[in-house]
């Protein structure tokens, strides 16, 4: 079991993103990303999202077959549609399958929001410590 500090550095590799800044919230039962412009559409019969991030303060669009979706009330209260994708997330140099609910965070501190059912019984939080996956991940690139 990893101890992971209050916020880190994570990557996606599916999404082609490294070093987005997250917020680790045992509050938070799912884990969110910020995204602009989401919209859903069918491909082959499947439910597709097409979605905007951002990598390196670039806008870049991707598209992702929805794992769930669903009506919920937002940190201000307001009711949202969210829709829900899989994609792997890396921490500690291993890769997770995760839960990855796409919404606007853009009033947010950090673009990434980890909850509860990623972080499982999987890590350790210590508030007191910050980026310690994306630590070891400094560590062994300059090897």
């Amino acid at each position: 079991m990893h101890t992971i500090g209050r916020v880190d550095m994570v990557d996606f590799p599916d999404l082609g993103l490294e070093n987005v800044a997250a917020k680790i919230d045992s509050g938070a039962y799912t884990s969110s990303i910020h995204c602009e412009t989401i919209s859903a559409f069918y491909n082959g019969g499947e439910h597709h999202v097409k979605f905007t991030v951002l990598k390196d303060q670039t806008p870049i669009v991707r598209e992702s077959k929805v794992f769930a979706s669903k009506q919920v009330k937002n940190s201000f209260g307001q009711i949202e549609y969210r829709y829900t994708i899989k994609t792997h997330i890396i921490l500690f140099g291993k890769s997770y399958l995760v839960e990855l609910a796409l919404t606007n965070r853009s009033s947010m501190k950090y673009p990434v929001l980890l909850g509860r059912k990623l972080l499982g019984e999987r890590f350790v939080i210590d508030v007191t410590r910050q980026n310690l996956s994306h630590k070891e991940k400094m560590k062994f690139q300059k090897k």
